[in-house]
């Protein structure tokens, strides 16, 4: 099992800045998710800022090597010599803290957009601060519309991961129905009002749709636009980060650590990659109600399987009508293991819970309270690995 950390969950920032003054070099390694990637980037700007020697990677289950000499720091779960899981409020609000405890004024940009990728909202969790230091530099605005990282708008609502609607993962689908809004070629606030209030009625009115859907479409609505940053809003930025954590995160580390004239067109590539098959695979899935839990199965290859926690966070978000939503691999899906993510909207328990399945299996578990994944031998029957997460849960 490997949720029992041997840390505690989240240091205080004062401790964590305590802890990488004196280290003579920091390993840090972090969760593979967009609120991680930031946080990472922001420590390491600050390290760097500092004159501390780091190194940082991103991996699903961030476990450190305790062969290896340094500071070791866990972000997104616990463990190693300083953890910081982000369980209270995200990660990237705590590392901007580190920061300032350091005398680094960091990317405020670069921690909202963690904000929103920790499912957050700007301006509460403790992220006030970081919405000020934005607004005093002039970085951020307020604005009608859509959180799309890109200009071309039929591109972000076509890939954005922050929705699911009957269209997403389909940019021609997307065009033509623009084309019938004649828009003006530059977008006013109206246009904007337009596209938001179209894309809301998509992923809030179809068939499968569930409450859920009108509360958690506002995410992607109303965004604070970033003229001069990589990436056209925060939540766009949020939902690169989020994709190419999983997808490149090679490519993910580099854009966290403020090469986004390097990484941006790599990073657009992933994310556009993650969209379309998370989209494709949530539109196809097999699904299952039980009592709690709502399943799917899909039909996920190696490449698409990274996919699959952007799959669950959406079907919990837009179809599940159950408080958690569990995506699996199907028993003749093509890859070596058989994997599955979930994600809940309240604490749940659920990396416990999905690490106690696994474990039953001979495979691995691991997550949050509310979001979690594991990997088990493909040869797994499907039902029997979903009732083993059920029976976690209901303990």
């Amino acid at each position: 099992m490997s949720t029992a950390r041997s840390t505690a969950e989240d240091a205080p920032a004062a401790d964590i800045a305590a802890a990488l003054r004196e280290a003579p070099f920091v390993r840090v390694v972090a969760r593979a998710d967009g609120d991680s990637l930031a946080a990472s980037g922001i420590l390491a700007d600050a390290c760097r800022s500092a004159d501390i020697p780091f190194h940082v990677r991103t991996a699903p289950n961030p476990t450190p090597d305790p062969d290896a000499d340094g500071l070791s720091f866990v972000v997104g779960l616990t463990g190693g010599d300083v953890a910081l899981a982000g369980t209270s409020r995200p990660a990237s609000v705590t590392a901007f803290e580190v920061a300032r405890e350091l005398g680094v004024e960091a990317d405020p940009i670069l921690g909202l957009a963690g904000v929103v990728a920790a499912e957050s909202t700007i301006g509460v969790d403790g992220s006030g601060t970081m919405l000020d230091a934005a607004e005093r530099r002039g970085t951020v605005e307020r604005r009608p519309g859509l959180a799309v990282p890109t200009a071309d708008i039929s591109d972000g609502i076509a890939h954005t991961t922050l929705v699911h609607t009957p269209s997403s993962g389909e940019v021609e689908r997307v065009r033509a129905m623009l084309a019938e809004l004649d828009l003006p070629a530059e977008l006013d606030e109206a246009a904007h009002r337009r596209l938001a209030s179209l894309v809301a009625i998509d992923a809030t009115t179809g068939d499968d749709a569930t409450p859920r859907a009108a509360e958690t479409v506002e995410r992607a609505l109303r965004p604070y636009a970033t003229p001069e940053a990589t990436f056209e809003t925060v939540g766009g930025y949020a939902d690169v980060l989020d994709a190419v954590a999983r997808e490149q995160p090679g490519t993910g580390v580099a854009l966290a650590l403020g090469h986004g004239n390097v990484a941006r067109a790599a990073a657009l590539d992933a994310w556009r990659a993650h969209a379309v098959a998370t989209h494709r695979l949530l539109r196809e899935a097999t699904t299952g109600r039980y009592e709690g839990v709502f399943v799917a199965r899909v039909d996920a290859d190696e490449e698409s399987a990274t996919a699959l926690p952007t799959i669950a966070r959406l079907l919990r978000d837009f179809r599940s009508p159950e408080p958690v939503a569990l995506v699996v691999t199907d028993g003749d899906s093509p890859v070596d293991e058989m994997r599955a993510a979930a994600a809940s909207v309240d604490d749940s328990a659920l990396g416990t819970a999905m690490a106690e399945a696994a474990e039953s299996f001979d495979g691995t578990g691991y997550g949050t309270d509310t979001r979690a994944e594991a990997r088990v031998d493909g040869d797994t029957d499907t039902t029997e690995f979903i009732t083993a997460v059920r029976e976690a849960l209901a303990r």
